[in-house]
């Protein structure tokens, strides 16, 4: 499926990112590289990339009637993953620990999208837009308490190395569930869907969770192992 193919390119470019970000790590490159010039438009391309498809594949599970047990099952994953990351990276890196990543993001938007399924899509891009403007507004300290920074409202917002707040991350999730509805309305799902695709180009975006969760453990573990050979 057209789908599966944009997820492995995106993570694709997710490992290429953070293939680099572990090269600063490790002093094979410059310090701020991996958050700079061009790597740090790059790292926003992929994030909302992944967003995006993320509000797309809700449609796709959920545009003709919401399947609950299967956005359930979807939704505890996507929890417990973010979970593990947030658990993970507080003992690893307590002063920039993950507490609202993309998975949060994701989590969250995907909640907020259920209320969008049955809205015209002009009003769901409407919305996009609306959230996207305010995000570019002055932040306000009336949203610094700690439990409203996931809103991305805020003026003293902790440093974390992986931070995707609703605002303005959930325009790219609302967008795609647009465009995704859309696309069914012209039935460029069904061309698409009749094309088929090759299995060795989908496999990793059907699997993109697992794909997330495993690449960047295993990438640092050979650029450590490479360093140390170098050395």
């Amino acid at each position: 499926m057209a789908l599966d193919i944009a997820r492995t390119v995106a993570l694709i470019g997710m490992a290429i990112y953070h293939f680099t970000y572990d090269l600063e790590m490790f002093g094979h490159i410059p310090p701020g590289t991996a958050v700079t010039g061009f790597w740090a438009i790059f790292a926003r391309l992929v994030a909302g990339s992944f967003i995006f498809l993320a509000g797309a594949s809700l449609w796709l599970a959920h545009g003709n009637s919401i399947r609950w047990r299967a956005f359930a099952r979807r939704f505890e994953m996507i929890v417990g993953a973010a979970l593990l990351i947030t658990i993970a990276t507080r003992i690893a890196l307590p002063q920039t620990f993950v507490f609202f990543g993309i998975l949060h993001s994701i989590a969250a938007a995907s909640l907020i999208g259920l209320a969008f399924l049955r809205l015209p899509a002009v009003v769901t891009l409407a919305a996009a837009a609306g959230v996207f403007a305010i995000a570019r507004l002055p932040h306000s300290p009336a949203f610094d308490a700690p439990l409203l920074w996931p809103l991305g409202l805020s003026t003293n917002t902790p440093p974390a190395i992986d931070y995707v707040p609703l605002f303005p991350w959930l325009a790219p999730f609302l967008a795609g569930l647009a465009l995704a509805k859309l696309g069914t309305k012209t039935g460029l799902w069904t061309r698409l869907k009749r094309e088929g695709s090759p299995a060795l180009l989908t496999w990793p975006g059907r699997h993109s969770l697992a794909v997330y969760l495993i690449h960047q453990p295993v990438l640092v573990g050979l650029v450590w192992a490479a360093t140390q050979i170098l050395r």
